[in-house]
């Protein structure tokens, strides 16, 4: 496969049919989320409230869960979101914020993660943690590599019939099987809230006009890391990281997909 052509294609039709994303998505995370993928091409729409979700998930072309601010009645509209893109054969996305720092957070992942979601995007921590096998967490971030989960991401991946991304300095994605690598992104990323809840909203982004799960997370995460390396050239610190890489994610273009760094993993020894 050509991985920029490919990834360059992806993009386009992403901005051509702007599919429309249901996020169920953290206080913190909204905003972001949202113009992040307004930025890229998409439509979002933060729907959350247990009276609607199911009936939104009709509407929409691709489903985000995300846990970071967890309460009782998101859980349900989660569960109900979820089950309910499983019954009409609509991509989502789980993103297991925090798993493994508190039970009920891990849990609940675990929980979801039953669902049978398309994909599964999470740092290393989160993935280790949703897999049994996590020593450490440090709240929602990760206290591990990525390079650090990619086995047990495979294994998960296996397990549940889905696509496992760890996130990362360098991102791995995989469906059990198969195993790709994205070396894009800068380290100003990690210092701006919710980049990677955008991460996972992008992926849906994707998945909505994508056929291969597998390439379509590849492809949206190798897009978000080409943009925040155009954002962080000339951002002196996160605040204006923030603004310029939306501008980054809008101004995205065959010559700047050109620096995607896609790999493909030969050995789980990575």
């Amino acid at each position: 496969m050509h991985y920029r052509a490919e990834t360059w294609a992806m993009l386009q039709r992403v901005r051509e049919r702007s599919p429309l994303v249901q996020s169920i998505t953290n206080y913190v995370s909204m905003d972001v989320t949202a113009n992040a993928l307004l930025a890229i091409g998409a439509a979002p729409a933060m729907v959350h409230a247990v009276e609607e979700v199911e009936e939104f998930v009709g509407i929409a072309h691709a489903l985000v869960v995300n846990i970071g601010t967890l309460s009782p009645p998101w859980v349900d509209a989660m569960r109900l979101a979820a089950d309910r893109a499983g019954s009409l054969g609509k991509p989502w996305v789980l993103d297991p914020v925090g798993a493994g720092a508190t039970r009920y957070r891990t849990e609940t992942a675990r929980e979801l993660a039953e669902r049978r979601p398309t994909v599964i995007r999470g740092n290393a921590s989160e993935i280790l943690a949703l897999a049994g096998a996590a020593q450490a967490t440090r709240g929602v971030d990760s206290a591990h590599a990525s390079k650090d989960a990619v086995e047990s991401a495979r294994g998960l991946a296996r397990q549940l019939g889905c696509v496992v991304a760890v996130t990362g300095a360098v991102d791995y994605v995989t469906d059990g099987a198969r195993t790709l690598s994205v070396a894009n992104g800068d380290p100003m990323m990690t210092r701006v809230t919710a980049i990677g809840c955008s991460a996972t909203a992008l992926v849906g982004a994707f998945l909505a006009v994508g056929d291969d799960a597998l390439f379509a997370t590849t492809a949206a995460l190798a897009a978000l890391g080409v943009a925040g390396e155009i954002a962080a050239r000339e951002s002196p610190g996160p605040g204006t990281f923030r603004w310029r890489l939306l501008d980054a994610l809008y101004q995205l273009d065959e010559g700047a997909i050109a620096g995607v760094r896609i790999a493909q993993q030969v050995s789980f020894n990575v």
